[in-house]
């Protein structure tokens, strides 16, 4: 009899979600909530160091050292009077040839240095370098009129974070989001400081990729947490704050390598605090949702009734048992797609029309994003604080997304950013160079666009795929995207043939982009599609 009643109980207990729950009894967003984005916006902030590559091996003027003028050493006074009667006019910071000296015993000095000691008829290539600066693996490792090389770290960081996909999704699904955070940190943390100690720029570079391929995981398990705990009215405004402390982390960057500019003690200062996050481990509760798929009901317990304590709400004994309830395993749940998902795609226009279209989204983003952030340095002197300007940018640009996106709609937004971002790109190429005032502000409004499309990406392009299949293309687009970011990096050299090549490839594409967001359907007010057939209808005339 007993066991009969058990049964009726629970047949009437149906399974619930956890955002009913939050929306109805826990709260979508309480001090549990607060303290969890505290908490985790610190990872957030640090997944940001591992662009220190900027600052680390950033471009520095050089020239060819003259031995025949008594300069023995890296790094000796850069503009001596004499230098023209030993080289052609510089034409940028840097220069790599050099008169071939005359066959002569006489020498001259670091004061005095005539043209009588080279032939200018003839120039040679530099053998060796003098520096404007020791603040960079450049300068130490002596890569001179070596751009491509310099470059290849921001090159292999991108590439790191590529590779990092699979390994951080397969620790986070297998042994939880608190586990995935905490080794993200751990390896960051200590293979930055590792690297702080490179011997050649080798080893550098090794450890470079090494680091994102291992930690940068750390941006994506800490955005987790940000969002599987708060409620839906929230989601979108606690990842504009999760994208947006992580351009704080690139200002906390930028200032300190302003304040410590031997890079070795910058990367040492940067990465020595992550040691902290170890203690994650006991200070922060595993995600609410991985604990419930992964079925460990008895841990889910204690941490809803922790966060009913905190918020100073209750979760009814009915509520928590549909929540601890195992999906139900139906006919259709268990049949997989006899198609798969190539033959979907290519079975439907639609859908392949889209796959198509939005990685280029992705690319451009990604490329023109980067590309602006890496290109600041070179906008003046400063660039501690150009570097600081552009990346602060970003912040109002992530929320003015989210102001807008629900107001004008998903495709004004994410092409008037593109259209917006390229003016200021094209623009930026033919204002004169002594007008630093006005290159600046047209520089920051190009990244403020660009910023405000990151933000939008994401949401549009779930919207426009399947249920079954939006994780797997939305981290196709993500990661073919990865390209942007791999050749960003590279840009700063083709300024060696013309200042304005960077700024109108990131005009260019953005273009292209802003012009292929309006192929594609508008998705505000409709729901999520669950179907191919939810997918192919988003947009057609109701009748």
């Amino acid at each position: 009899m007993e066991d009969a009643r058990d049964e009726i109980k629970t047949a009437e207990i149906k399974r619930v979600d956890l955002d009913d729950v939050l929306v109805n009894e826990l709260g979508q967003f309480g001090p549990f909530q607060l303290r969890y984005m505290v908490l985790v916006s610190i990872p957030l902030i640090m997944s940001a160091f591992m662009s220190e590559y900027i600052f680390s091996a950033a471009a520095i003027p050089h020239r060819c050292r003259v031995p025949e003028c008594g300069e023995d050493s890296k790094l000796v006074r850069f503009d001596p009077d004499w230098l023209t009667n030993a080289m052609p006019e510089r034409t940028s910071t840097s220069t790599c040839s050099r008169y071939r000296p005359r066959d002569i015993s006489v020498n001259g000095s670091l004061d005095y240095c005539p043209a009588d000691l080279f032939d200018s008829s003839v120039t040679v290539e530099c053998d060796s370098y003098v520096y404007a600066r020791d603040n960079s693996v450049v300068y130490e490792f002596d890569l001179g009129c070596q751009e491509f090389m310099r470059v290849l770290a921001g090159t292999l960081n991108s590439v790191g974070t590529l590779l990092v996909l699979p390994i951080t999704g397969y620790v986070s699904d297998r042994f939880g989001r608190r586990v995935a955070l905490i080794i993200s940190v751990f390896n960051l943390a200590l293979i930055g400081l590792i690297r702080a100690f490179s011997v050649n720029y080798n080893m550098y570079l090794a450890l470079q990729i090494l680091q994102t391929t291992l930690g940068a995981g750390t941006f994506s398990s800490a955005y987790i947490f940000a969002a599987e705990l708060v409620g839906p009215k929230w989601r979108v405004l606690a990842s504009a704050t999760a994208t947006s402390t992580f351009a704080l982390g690139q200002v906390i960057l930028g200032g300190v390598a302003w304040l410590i500019q031997p890079w070795r003690y910058m990367i040492m200062a940067l990465h020595i605090p992550c040691f902290l996050i170890i203690s994650y481990y006991w200070i922060l509760s595993e995600s609410i949702r991985w604990l419930l798929s992964k079925q460990r009901f008895e841990e889910a317990r204690t941490v809803l009734e922790n966060i009913a304590r905190v918020n100073k709400t209750q979760i009814s004994e009915k509520s928590m048992q549909g929540l601890m309830m195992p999906p139900a395993v139906t006919a259709e749940s268990v049949k997989e797609s006899k198609d798969g998902l190539l033959k979907t795609i290519f079975k439907s226009k639609i859908l392949l029309r889209r796959v198509c279209t939005t990685p280029v989204w992705w690319i451009t983003t990604t490329f023109v994003y980067y590309g602006l952030s890496i290109n600041s340095t070179s906008l003046s002197d400063t660039i501690y604080l150009n570097f600081i300007l552009t990346v602060a940018i970003e912040i109002p640009g992530f929320y003015t997304a989210v102001f807008i996106l629900d107001r004008i709609g998903r495709k004004p937004t994410l092409s008037a950013g593109f259209f917006f971002s390229a003016a200021c790109n094209i623009a930026f190429v033919f204002i004169p160079s002594d007008l630093s005032v006005a290159r600046l502000v047209v520089y920051l409004a190009g990244k403020f666009g660009i910023s405000l499309v990151f933000t939008s990406l994401y949401l549009y392009t779930s919207e426009l795929y399947p249920t079954e299949f939006r994780h797997t293309l939305l981290a196709f687009s993500s990661m073919i995207g990865r390209i942007g970011s791999i050749t960003a990096p590279l840009t700063p050299v083709l300024m060696d043939y013309w200042h304005g090549i960077p700024s109108m490839l990131f005009g260019g594409m953005a273009i292209l982009s802003g012009l292929l967001i309006l192929t594609q359907p508008e998705t505000l007010g409709t729901k999520m599609p669950d179907t191919l057939a939810d997918a192919e209808a988003i947009g057609r005339d109701k009748k």
